[in-house]
């Protein structure tokens, strides 16, 4: 499988795979054009930049059926294996595709759809993604329970064939475009820890539901809090069984960890490729020192590639992602932190020119200093470092349980 320096994750191709692989860049040669080119950058997984064009791609992508691709035809999919779920990303990155929006639907809740919902569930929640028609949001962290998740004091009550939700959900991910949040609230009165916690799908656009954007320093609002008081939803809106929705939590943070790093791997690889240029142009690459550096990321990005091999090999051997998954997330953050600190010292006193600047002979470098500052909560969303080591020494490498302090 040929790709890029940086996007390089080689798996064997089928007759079946190539002719998928050519399908794809047809169709991509095809629709890829107009305002959707040169857009790569606008945008990303916590950056709501560009929003409306990243939705009308994402109608463009399910115009040509290339969402849900691994999902049933009897859902809105096409039966695809993952290894051309993982061409598809390739080619789209390689040829420049705008930032998903629909990330969180079609990629964290739809395999938690499949894996713990019913049949009905599967048919009424899969086929509007399918047509990219509902767009989701993830409601996990809490002011109190954010790496400590099993800490989640939203709670819901039994009111005949409703549920109703009150409580506070934070750094929620483009819940201000969100149709759906698919939630872990306790259902149990009196639960503590993973015990008594329902996985629970709500409509935002009803009363009882608050969202605020929270502005950050780039000026965006891709993060939100949600508050719950008297939020409904149908008792058929909990996946997996009611007081059991650690398992179906999981499932989703195993996806979030293991299939989103290709994505961000590709995006890295891209950015790579235009640090060089940019160093190239800039002369940083007479200082010997920068250029040691320049080469270390480069071999660090081969690393993860070989790292995301290995996981992925692994769910084609097992049907699932295992807590290996953890390894790539771990790894991932804290290179792209270091990366981004390279690429800070290669623009040199232009790193501390404002992030709207992008004027000039590197408008380039706007990109490079709004990835360093989105750098710094990426060792701490999806699970921070400190669990992410957790996991990989108990579950991995079967260490002992870190001690847990109590008061």
């Amino acid at each position: 499988m040929a790709a890029a320096p940086g996007d390089s994750i080689s798996l064997p191709l089928s007759k079946a795979d190539e002719d998928f692989r050519d399908e794809v860049r047809t169709w991509l040669s095809a629709h890829l054009t107009g305002d959707f080119v040169g857009t790569a950058d606008r945008g990303g997984p916590d950056d709501d930049d560009n929003w409306a064009l990243r939705r009308r791609w994402e109608a463009e992508l399910a115009a040509g059926g290339w969402l849900g691709l691994s999902w049933p035809a009897e859902y809105g999919g096409r039966s695809a294996t993952m290894t051309q779920e993982i061409i598809f990303a390739m080619e789209c990155a390689a040829a420049g595709a705008p930032p998903r929006a629909a990330f969180h639907g079609e990629t964290l809740m739809a395999p938690t759809a499949l894996a713990h919902g019913t049949e009905e569930q599967k048919l009424r929640l899969l086929p509007p993604m399918a047509r990219s028609e509902i767009v989701w949001c993830q409601g996990y962290s809490e002011p109190g329970a954010g790496s400590d998740l099993a800490n989640i004091s939203t709670r819901a009550e039994r009111d005949g064939d409703e549920w109703v939700v009150s409580g506070q959900k934070i750094w929620t991910t483009f819940a201000q475009h969100a149709d759906w949040i698919f939630a872990i609230v306790r259902t149990a009165p009196g639960s503590k820890r993973h015990a008594g916690l329902s996985y629970m799908l709500l409509p935002l656009d009803q009363p009882g539901v608050t969202v605020v954007p929270i502005r950050t320093m780039l000026g965006d609002s891709g993060f939100n809090e949600v508050f719950f008081d008297g939020a409904r939803t149908s008792v058929d809106n909990v996946l997996g069984a009611e007081g059991e929705g650690w398992s179906a939590a999981m499932t989703t943070l195993g996806h979030e960890r293991a299939t989103s790093v290709l994505n961000y791997q590709f995006s890295f690889g891209r950015e790579m490729r235009q640090l060089r240029a940019l160093a190239s142009r800039r002369g940083a690459l007479d200082d010997p020192i920068l250029r040691h550096r320049l080469v270390d990321s480069y071999i660090g990005l081969q690393i993860m590639a070989y790292n995301n091999l290995r996981s992925l090999s692994g769910a084609l051997r097992d049907g699932k992602f295992g807590p290996e998954a953890s390894i790539g997330k771990y790894y991932w953050s804290r290179w792209h932190q270091q990366f981004c600190e390279v690429a800070m010292d290669v623009l040199g006193p232009d790193a501390l020119l404002g992030t709207e600047w992008t004027s000039g002979p590197e408008p380039q470098s706007e990109a490079v200093r709004r990835a360093f500052v989105r750098a710094r909560a990426e060792t701490i969303y999806a699970g921070t470092s400190e669990v992410q080591k957790n996991i990989i020494s108990e579950r991995v490498l079967g260490l002992p349980r870190e001690p847990k302090v109590t008061s």
